[in-house]
């Protein structure tokens, strides 16, 4: 394991409803991503059989229906180099047809010119294999291409290309010769390939391994669009947890962290296929309590996801997301170390600006962020601050750019907004007084969770419960040999277990059965 400074985990949580990733960096939390398991949404990656249905000649593109609510938008210039092959393999392909020799017969022309025009190409009612590049936001749909791409870890498959281009920052000619001579060598007619920099050193056998599982995934979508003649999905990106993994796993992953025993394979033989002398950093976590409040991530998500993002000695944010820009101010509270106010200030807005990277990533802010920092009279501390905001953000996987600050102070970021930012609304509905602002009195709460038990014990005859509280109530029923809970335990003849949640709010709690059932 490397050095103290830079410990990075991985730690997912496998729900029900949807699978959590929580990226954190010396146990701060610095990403995270959610996909809900319950049927598909359209995510970057996936690739769909689309039908055409609307040409838009003023815009120069089309509308595509891949089953969403709103169409998906498909421009000329996306239709990629070799549209022509993809269009005449969907055209001719049948059930009956041997879809292997259609594929490695099919001639790969010239390639479409800059200036071309979609009616040219496109028609209403005919079916296109598209790509989401970019998930539906707000009003607008999924935005796709028709240059299809699978990515691995170390390769970029490119189904109908021709060429095998290797990444500009492996450094070494010899390297990059061996690469593109073992890849070219491997790939059947009609794949093209692109060789990313994590190949770099990487064994034949990994390389051939990788490529076989790529090619396997584009050719078991030949069936779908044989036989299908309507839209539908073909194959998506690998699951939220091996992609997350791909963009991310590098040498300085120190754990990876799953509580759910089928991921856990799937996540360790995702590894061993790219990454074999790492597979032993994944860890199949068995604790009682969750997963991500043992690893302290649900208190990090409370405290980071609100409007008021607090930061150390007294200084905090303010953050603010409207459709079209984000806005966040930065506030020095009460400290004051130096008198010397400048000093001061540059301190504050430095913290500012790491705290403000960090958040950027968390909640996946695009489009335009405006940033109030802190007024500088110095010159220096200003260009200063711009070079490490401009530092802070190399780790950034989105595509973003930052500008100077402005006189007044301001700081213009773009990000690249690939996905809907993450909003968590930290803010719950008290489900006491349900929105009124009114509770019962806390003296008689001890009286109803009571009275809930004697109804439960009477209407189910169960004999054993386990009742779920904040830690705070915890405390209140429990404290003391004579608490009462195991006064209930003694009037009602049953079993009662008392478990701490620290997400319940101060007066929630609610009964369960031995299986783990709610009752209501």
């Amino acid at each position: 394991m490397e050095s103290e400074h830079q410990e990075k985990d991985l730690v997912v949580d496998v729900g029900s409803a949807e699978v959590r990733l929580a990226l954190l960096e010396n146990h701060r939390l610095i990403e995270l991503n959610r996909e809900s398991s319950q049927g598909h949404s359209f995510s970057v990656g996936d690739v769909y059989l689309g039908k055409v249905k609307k040409i838009l000649p003023a815009l120069n593109a089309a509308f595509v229906d891949i089953g969403d609510t709103k169409e998906a938008f498909v421009h000329y210039l996306d239709l990629g180099l070799h549209f022509d092959a993809f269009d005449k393999f969907v055209k001719e392909s049948n059930p009956n047809r041997d879809m292997a020799e259609l594929y490695s017969g099919i001639k790969i022309g010239e390639p479409l010119s800059k200036e071309g025009r979609i009616e040219d190409y496109l028609k209403p009612g005919q079916l296109i294999i598209g790509q989401i590049v970019k998930e539906p936001i707000s009003t607008k749909g999924s935005r796709l291409t028709a240059e299809i791409s699978l990515a691995g870890r170390n390769i970029v498959l490119l189904p109908f290309a021709e060429k095998v281009s290797v990444s500009q920052k492996i450094a070494s000619k010899e390297e990059k010769k061996r690469l593109e001579t073992l890849v070219g060598n491997i790939l059947p007619k009609n794949y093209g390939a692109i060789i990313r920099t994590a190949a770099e050193g990487s064994s034949a056998a990994v390389l051939v391994a990788e490529l076989r599982s790529l090619i396997e995934k584009w050719e078991g979508a030949w069936k779908t669009i044989s036989k299908n003649k309507g839209k539908g999905l073909l194959f998506t990106e690998y699951s939220k947890t091996t992609t997350v993994l791909r963009d991310l796993l590098n040498d300085s992953f120190t754990n990876v962290y799953v509580n759910d025993p089928k991921i856990y394979v799937e996540t360790r033989k995702y590894i061993s296929l790219i990454s074999p002398e790492q597979e032993k950093i994944v860890k199949l976590y068995e604790g009682k309590e969750p997963i991500f409040d043992h690893f302290e991530v649900t208190r990090q998500i409370k405290s980071s996801f609100g409007k008021v993002v607090p930061m150390k000695q007294g200084a905090y944010l303010v953050i603010e997301t409207t459709e079209a820009l984000n806005v966040i101010d930065v506030n020095s509270g009460i400290r004051a170390k130096t008198n010397d106010q400048e000093e001061n200030t540059f301190e504050v807005n430095k913290l500012a600006a790491e705290e403000i990277a960090r958040q950027l990533r968390l909640r996946d802010m695009g489009g335009i962020v405006i940033v109030d920092f802190i007024d500088m009279d110095s010159v220096e501390h200003r260009n200063e601050l711009f070079k490490y905001m401009t530092e802070l953000m190399a780790s950034d996987r989105a595509k973003h750019n930052v500008l100077p600050l402005t006189k007044f102070g301001l700081m213009q970021i773009t990000r690249q907004r690939i996905r809907p930012v993450t909003e968590i609304n930290t803010t719950e509905k008290c489900p006491l007084c349900h929105g009124t602002g009114k509770i019962a009195s806390t003296v008689v709460i001890d009286e109803q969770i009571e009275r809930k038990l004697a109804d439960l014990v009477e209407s189910t005859g169960l004999r054993q419960y386990t009742l779920k509280v904040s830690p705070i109530m915890g405390a209140y029923l429990t404290r003391g040999w004579n608490s009462f809970v195991s006064k209930w335990k003694r009037k009602y003849k049953c079993k009662l277990k008392v478990v701490e949640m620290t997400e319940h709010s101060i007066l929630q709690y609610e009964f369960y059965d031995v299986n783990g059932k709610v009752l209501d």
